[in-house]
This record gives C-alpha cells, structure tokens and sequence, in this order.
C-alpha cells in the first residue's frame, strides 16, 4: 500500500501539509532578508549610454550546428563543439584552426589525469543542460540548470545542492555566476532571463520584453557585471542593463539560433556560436 512504513496517525496528505507548512516558514525567511528592490538601488545609478558592438570575425570550420564554446585563458583562443563531432580550437585574432578532437561531459566531477569519477550530483528530475564554476575566489560551488526548470547551487566537497530556485517556467538553458560570485543569471524557454542573488536567496530581476517570444538559450555577465548578454533562438543577441532592467542594444548577423555565448576573459570581446554552423566575435 502507499502508505505502508508511514508511523502512526501519518498520512501522505499530513507529511504534504506538514511539507507546504516549512515551506511557507522558509518563504518568510527569506522575505526578511528582503529589505530593497534592484530597481530601487538602480535608480541612483546613470543610465548607460548608446551602445554599439558589429561582428568582428566570423568563424567558419564546424560541419553542423555549433551547441558550446568559450575563451582560453590567453584571451585569444576559442574551443568549441558541435553536433558534426568535432571540437575545435580556433586562434580568434586570425581565425585559424589549431587543434581538432572529440569530447563529451556530465554533471559530474572527475580527476582529469586518471581519469576517475570524484563526485556525482544528484538531485534535478530532468536532463542537466547547462552549469557554471563560481568564480575561484568564492569557494567551491557549482550552479546547474536543466528541464525541471530548476536551478540548483552545488558544492562540490559534499555532492549536496545548497540553494534552488524555482521560478522559470519552461527548460533552464543557460546559467552564469556574476562576476562577483554573489548572483547568477539564467536564460530559459519561456523566453526571459533572470538574476538570482545568493546571498538574498531570491530572485531579483527579470529580463524580459513582450516582443520577445522565443527562448534564450546563452548568457553571459560583461567583465563589470553591468551588462547581460542574451542569445536566443530568433538569431539575435539582446544586451540587458543589468541594474535597470532594460535592453540596451538588439544585435543581428546569426542565420540560425544562437547556442551559446561567451564574453572574453579580458572583456573587450565576445564570441557566439549559432546552428547556423558559424561562431561570430563581437566588439
């Protein structure tokens, strides 16, 4: 029976009121520590001023849509993959290609030189499609997202989640640590990007517009934290002020959806990647 190893006098409707009563007790928690809205603190800050990136490389090798990339620490070299089976590592000042192998990964922490699995975490009730590492400096964490439209806060030593959030309503496509590691954004399939505030334990914006219709597929956090890059399937980029909640600038060159999105360890640049085969550096 269901409710067979229930003790006395329980029942599962008891254990789910009982459940939704910690719950709303959690919710009052964090509702203390809600002392200031962003936009509140964003009104004493300039509006930013005209904003103007154009393609600066556009990269062509990959033999199908392009799903992943990001910058070497050298600010020059960029590694991507894609669905032909190949990644590749491109010098992005002359756009060359250096190096061809084939990878694959996993929610999961590994010991790279033997090879060896060090940590698995468990807790999403869906596919895992995107994380992101907290920025060194603030400890050993990880952010993950997936399709139970969750996202979860890890850490890496215990394999335990510390802090989730529900508030999307469609696939997590996309997570990024601020550069501070005090937040993180996300971009989802229900076509809005939204910041979450560690430390508050809440989410505290979201970027959005009601001509935007399709999802959001990549984010990334200029070097300041003041800017959002967005790409989403509709083949453009969106730049969101952070702070303000607004969108800065719309950008068009992609022929295809936009699958990932990368700012460059130095900030000067960013690169996309697009099913449209292509990885584009912005500037």
């Amino acid at each position: 029976m269901a409710t067979e190893g229930l003790r006395e006098n329980e029942t599962l409707a008891s254990l789910k009121s009982e459940a939704e009563s910690l719950k709303g007790k959690l919710e009052e928690e964090r509702a203390k520590l809600h002392d200031v809205e962003l936009h509140q603190v964003a009104e004493r800050v300039e509006a930013l001023g005209q904003f103007v990136m154009k393609t600066r490389r556009t990269l062509k090798g990959h033999g199908n849509k392009v799903l992943c990339m990001d910058w070497c620490k050298d600010k020059r070299r960029i590694v991507s993959s894609s669905q032909d089976g190949k990644v590749i590592v491109w010098d992005s000042f002359t756009t060359n290609k250096i190096l061809t192998a084939s990878g694959d990964g996993t929610c999961a922490l590994w010991d790279v030189e033997s090879g060896q699995l060090l940590q698995s975490f468990h807790g999403h009730g869906a596919d895992v499609l995107c994380l992101d590492l907290a920025p060194s400096e603030t400890g050993n964490t990880f952010v993950s997202g997936g399709c139970d439209k969750k996202a979860m806060v890890w850490d890496m030593r215990s394999g335990q989640c510390v802090q989730a959030f529900e508030t999307h309503e469609s696939d997590i496509n996309s997570v990024r640590y601020y550069p501070s590691g005090d937040a993180f954004a996300s971009g989802s399939d229900d076509a809005t990007c939204r910041l979450y505030d560690l430390r508050a334990d809440r989410e505290v914006a979201i970027y959005s517009k009601e001509s935007i219709i399709f999802g959001a597929s990549s984010v990334d956090f200029s070097l300041s934290g003041r800017l959002l890059f967005a790409g989403y399937n509709d083949y453009t980029i969106n730049v969101w002020d952070v702070l303000k909640g607004s969108r800065v600038s719309i950008l068009f060159g992609h022929e295809n959806r936009v699958s990932t999105l990368r700012v460059s360890p130095d900030g000067t640049a960013f690169c996309s990647g697009s099913w449209d085969h292509t990885l584009r550096v912005w500037a």
